[in-house]
């Protein structure tokens, strides 16, 4: 428990009951979280935070363990009129110690958390690039490979693309991969010609976009292509977070029509690097999933 300025604040583990409250929480702040993606995170890791006598939840921190020695922690949020009394730190040091010393955590932060998270230890190893788009141009020429097959994912997949995913990301992650695939919008799967799955993408519907992620290819090319069929009969926004290092696929994407909006830093502890990548990861799930 902690005391600010005689109002005590319970730091609890949230559970299913406490979505509407994180909903609210996240929108406070200008974060478009809905049902499906805080029941993702509860699903596949676990919520900490605050809530006040009134029983209203004032900050919230989620760490998302993955198979081996690897975790992810986001929606760090703390309602505007809780701000300055130390309930960031607090709920984020809850996350860290949830899990073993010996896991490496990463974070994707936003720029006021940064010196935070300094302050606790991590440091900044790459970015991420977030884009937007309005209206998505397809490209009809790239929308067709006759060396390549796309389906819909069904469960005899999911071994292949739980091992692609662990190559990409750095990490197996079995359990929130399987919540994933089960929110998901389109889970399509990518064959070359003796039908050996390549890649894979999911796009997921949230109340303002149509967020596309993971995106595992090959090449960039590739990436588009999936990314064409996974933004098929969309008429609305669309957002995908692209790891660093991935010039020629952000230049696509800006061809059919998205912009780069902002480019917030990976930070990680209990390690002095990013898990080692094969370049094969060109979106991320979301900034909580890392």
């Amino acid at each position: 428990m902690a005391t600010c300025n005689q109002s005590i604040l319970d730091l609890v583990q949230f559970n299913k009951c406490d979505v509407k409250g994180l909903i609210e929480l996240s929108a406070s702040v200008g974060w478009d979280y809905d049902e499906h993606e805080v029941g993702t995170v509860l699903s596949s890791g676990k919520i900490f935070g605050h809530k006040n006598e009134q029983g209203a939840i004032v900050s919230s921190a989620a760490i998302v363990p993955y198979d081996a020695k690897l975790a992810s922690i986001g929606m760090v949020i703390v309602h505007k009129e809780y701000r300055g009394r130390g309930l960031g730190k607090e709920v984020t040091q809850k996350c860290i110690d949830s899990v073993s010393h010996q896991t490496s955590i990463m974070l994707i932060s936003t720029e006021e958390g940064k010196h935070l998270y300094e302050k606790m230890g991590f440091i900044a190893v790459n970015y991420v690039h977030k884009f937007l788009c309005d209206s998505y141009l397809f490209n009809q020429p790239l929308y067709q490979r006759e060396d390549m097959i796309i389906e819909v994912f069904n469960n005899q997949d999911f071994n292949d693309i739980l091992q692609l995913d662990a190559a990409a990301f750095g990490d197996k992650r079995s359990t929130f991969l399987r919540n994933r695939i089960n929110q998901s919008e389109k889970c399509l799967v990518m064959r070359d010609k003796k039908g050996n799955i390549i890649g894979y993408g999911m796009s997921i519907l949230g109340p303002i976009n149509l967020v596309l992620g993971p995106i595992v290819a090959p090449n960039a090319k590739t990436a588009a292509l999936l990314v064409n069929w996974l933004t098929s009969g969309h008429q609305g926004k669309l957002r995908i977070d692209v790891p660093s290092d991935n010039e020629p696929f952000m230049s696509l994407l800006t061809q059919r029509g998205f912009k780069q909006v902002s480019q917030p830093p990976i930070m990680v502890t209990h390690s002095v690097s990013m898990p080692s990548r094969n370049g094969t990861l060109f979106g991320i799930a979301a900034q909580v999933f890392g």
